[in-house]
């Protein structure tokens, strides 16, 4: 297995508040972990938001005495929320943060995650297939058919997320399972990405690009078309067997 991310400020920011970590090695009792987060609020509190929830994620795997992987992501999420939440309350500075989170593992052939937010996890196969679903207004208003995908990438709130990291004691996480076929790459990307450019460009540049290349490759075309956000990109190239060999 092969990952390879890069994470870049944009065209218009002045602060990069995404933040990202993978590891194909195990990571305590995780066999591997791939995480991208994307901060809001204010101009330090955004920036740490992304970058504790990562830390304090990756702090709770190494120690967490839990055998079962999709347990310690959940409770790896809870104890996130919790320390985002509690740091909001105790220093002014950092009142009404939040982050989004997408969190992976693979065992075997099968992929698993889970997501609170709006960044995401791709399944690039014959397509580029958005594993996780958005929690934004307007997902959530083409989930119940009141609009298109495509007037919800211009709509002017769409970047109104409803579940987030930290804003609240409590938080759920959605959690998602997948097969893996030979030759498909995962995608794990923040907004910046995926405002900028389609699912079709995204699957263009992952099929058609090294996997090492391809974050940047990703990052170059989305700052090409306005780079108006942070982009993060981390691709993954999981290692299914069809034989003996991978």
């Amino acid at each position: 297995m092969r990952a390879f991310a890069k994470t870049d400020i944009g065209r218009v920011r002045s602060m990069n508040q995404d933040a990202y970590y993978y590891s194909v090695d195990p990571v305590g009792n995780l066999p591997n972990l791939f995480i991208v987060a994307d901060g809001m609020g204010g101009h330090k509190a955004g920036d740490y938001a992304s970058r504790t929830s990562i830390s304090s994620f990756v702090k709770f795997a190494r120690n967490a005495k839990e055998t079962t992987p999709i347990r310690i992501i959940d409770q790896g999420i809870m104890a996130v929320n919790q320390a985002i939440y509690s740091k909001s309350l105790e220093d002014s500075r950092y009142e009404g943060m939040g982050t989004t989170i997408v969190v992976a593992y693979i065992v075997g052939n099968q992929l698993f995650a889970a997501n609170v937010g709006d960044s995401r996890l791709y399944l690039i196969g014959e397509e580029a297939s958005q594993v996780t679903e958005d929690h934004s207004y307007v997902a959530e208003m083409v989930r119940a058919g009141e609009m298109t995908k495509e007037q919800a990438r211009n709509h002017p709130r769409k970047n109104i997320i409803t579940r987030a990291i930290g804003v609240s004691e409590d938080v759920n996480a959605d959690y998602f399972e997948v097969d893996l076929q030979p030759g498909d790459k995962i995608l794990l990307c923040s907004d910046g990405l995926t405002n900028m450019l389609t699912d079709e460009e995204i699957y263009r540049v992952i099929t058609q690009t090294p996997v090492e290349e391809a974050p940047s490759v990703l990052i170059d075309e989305a700052n090409s078309n306005g780079g108006y956000d942070n982009v993060t990109a981390l691709v993954i190239e999981p290692c299914i067997k069809e034989d003996d060999e991978c």
